[in-house]
């Protein structure tokens, strides 16, 4: 069954110029059957590249959304329309609107991991493996930083700016504890521990390494050690797996599973290519401002 499904999205695929992305946390099967996988900014910025005319992104509506910001003459779509971001709608563009009238003249940082409408209010965009660079690229000693708790107090430490930080998060990574990571090291003693940013800041604090999911494979790509703990979506296993696979990887918690990133299968990907299904297209009045906050962050 598996295999007649990947037969035939590569027949669509081929027929129709159309690129598959899968996010790292895609599940197995849709990262072993995708063009390419990464994070979300790596995948649009490759989604901007190509000379295809179809992007199938697996992954969320964010990301979707990020692409076609980026390329606004492309068919994107979003395999499960269903496919979203706890994160991202923990702030939307009237709530951002009442903040900013409370720190006038503050430059927005947001994090790509919010929706099209909130970039384009922004005044430059930001990863979890750039938010430092970022910060302390803009000419303010205070930066609201939208719309991940977590991030913002990370980059803050890392910075000597003023963050005032949103109150969302990312309800996986989040509820990640220490006493969870500790118990684990108990069981694994020799593991280096490898936690993103989204993570608490008790758990970052006893981190060997804060990384995004592509800082996290270059990590283990390099170190010496042969296992790793990993404080991130467990998605990211499989990614590690394929690249360093005479290395050991566990996951900090067996609840770092996002609901959302399961729910694009194979048959759901086939689907969308024969059918257009899941077409995501922003808006030109919101993709321009948008794309002005998330080009800037390109060319640092």
């Amino acid at each position: 069954m598996p295999e007649a499904i990947i037969d035939r999205i590569q027949r669509l695929k081929t027929q129709k110029n159309a690129l598959i992305l899968a996010h790292n946390y895609q599940p197995p099967e849709i990262q072993d059957m995708a063009d390419m996988c990464g994070d979300s900014l790596e995948l649009s910025i490759r989604a901007a590249k190509t000379s295809a005319d179809i992007i199938v992104f697996c992954g969320v509506q964010f990301m979707a959304e990020t692409a076609s910001i980026l390329c606004p003459d492309k068919t994107i779509l979003l395999p499960d329309p269903s496919a979203g971001c706890p994160m991202a709608d923990m702030i939307t563009p009237q709530q951002l609107s009442a903040r900013l009238k409370e720190l006038p003249d503050v430059p927005v940082v947001t994090y790509v991991n919010s929706s099209a409408a909130v970039k384009a209010m922004s005044s430059i965009c930001c990863t979890s493996a750039n938010s430092i660079k970022v910060a302390q690229n803009l000419n303010s000693r205070e930066i609201l930083m939208v719309p991940d708790r977590n991030l913002a107090r990370y980059t803050a430490m890392k910075t000597r700016k003023t963050i005032y930080a949103w109150d969302g998060y990312c309800p996986y990574h989040d509820a990640l504890t220490s006493e969870t990571v500790t118990a684990r090291r108990q069981e694994y003693p020799d593991a280096v521990f490898m936690a993103h940013p989204e993570c608490r800041m008790e758990v970052l604090e006893i981190a060997d390494a804060v990384a995004s999911t592509s800082g996290m494979l270059k990590y283990a790509r390099s170190s010496e050690a042969a296992s790793f703990i990993v404080g991130t979506e467990i998605g990211l296993l499989h990614t590690l797996k394929k690249a360093c696979p005479t290395k050991t990887f566990i996951p900090a918690s067996d609840a770092l599973r996002c609901v959302d990133m399961k729910k694009i299968s194979l048959t759901d990907v086939a689907e969308s290519l024969e059918n257009l299904k899941g077409e995501v297209k922003v808006a030109e009045h919101i993709r321009k401002p948008a794309m002005q906050a998330v080009q800037k962050m390109i060319e640092l």
